[in-house]
């Protein structure tokens, strides 16, 4: 019996087969929490729909088919999705600009702004300071999760700041004299307020972004930028009827 013929491979330049892309879903990178439940009706537009254990909280997988079986989701912390996406473990993902400007991967690109998780980035002191902290220092102890961000805007005051990197709980940092000021992540305020804290600066406006590994765009241009568009126009018909 004669064996069945079948077309040979085809190579890039670099010895990589580009036909394996083909049986290999993409991956989309998701943050947990609040972000994603924002997202579910910009997915449902896209015409993704995710497994249903993706949207349950107490769900313990992490990785997810969809109604396209080209694509399944991943599940992350919100700060770890640019890490899996700059480095290839996703192809594409979701996550807000603060994890953007802290990280500055350059192998990033983030074509779209969602639109969804709207917050900012803030300095906040104790009430009960009546003058600012930061006013005619050089030198300023900031406990923060975003240490770029945090020394990044207190330079361009000609403010040395010292990092007191902390990953939560950020608003007792104050109050214990851990430091004099915080750098956070704000929705309401409300947090803050609780802990007797108030904003003095806001560093930046903060929203969702659609990210894309570099690599990928150009190793699967098609499927990627078919994806990016799908979300572009999920995005443009937003509550029309």
């Amino acid at each position: 019996m004669t064996a069945l013929q079948t077309d040979p491979p085809i190579m890039t330049r670099n010895g990589t087969d580009t036909t394996a892309h083909h049986h290999t879903p993409l991956i989309l990178a998701l943050p947990k929490g609040r972000i994603l439940k924002a997202l579910a009706p910009v997915l449902t537009r896209t015409g993704i729909e995710p497994d249903p254990d993706c949207l349950t909280e107490s769900s313990r997988r992490l990785r997810f088919g969809t109604s396209d079986p080209n694509l399944d989701v991943v599940r992350v912390r919100s700060f770890d999705v640019a890490t899996f996406v700059a480095y290839g473990g996703a192809d594409i993902g979701v996550c807000g600009a603060d994890v953007l400007m802290e990280f500055d991967y350059p192998d990033i690109y983030a074509p779209l702004d969602l639109g969804i998780g709207g917050c900012r980035i803030c300095v906040a002191r104790p009430k009960t300071m009546i003058e600012d902290p930061a006013t005619g220092q050089s030198r300023l102890r900031v406990a923060t999760k975003y240490p770029t961000i945090a020394r990044r805007h207190f330079a361009s005051r000609a403010i040395n700041a010292e990092i007191v990197h902390l990953n939560g709980a950020m608003e007792l940092a104050p109050t214990l004299d851990l430091a004099s000021v915080i750098v956070d992540l704000v929705d309401t305020g409300s947090t803050l307020r609780a802990n007797g804290l108030m904003e003095t600066e806001t560093i930046a406006h903060v929203t969702s972004r659609l990210i894309v590994n570099r690599v990928a765009l150009k190793t699967r241009p098609e499927e990627i930028s078919a994806l990016i568009e799908r979300f572009r126009t999920a995005l443009a018909t937003e509550g029309a009827v």
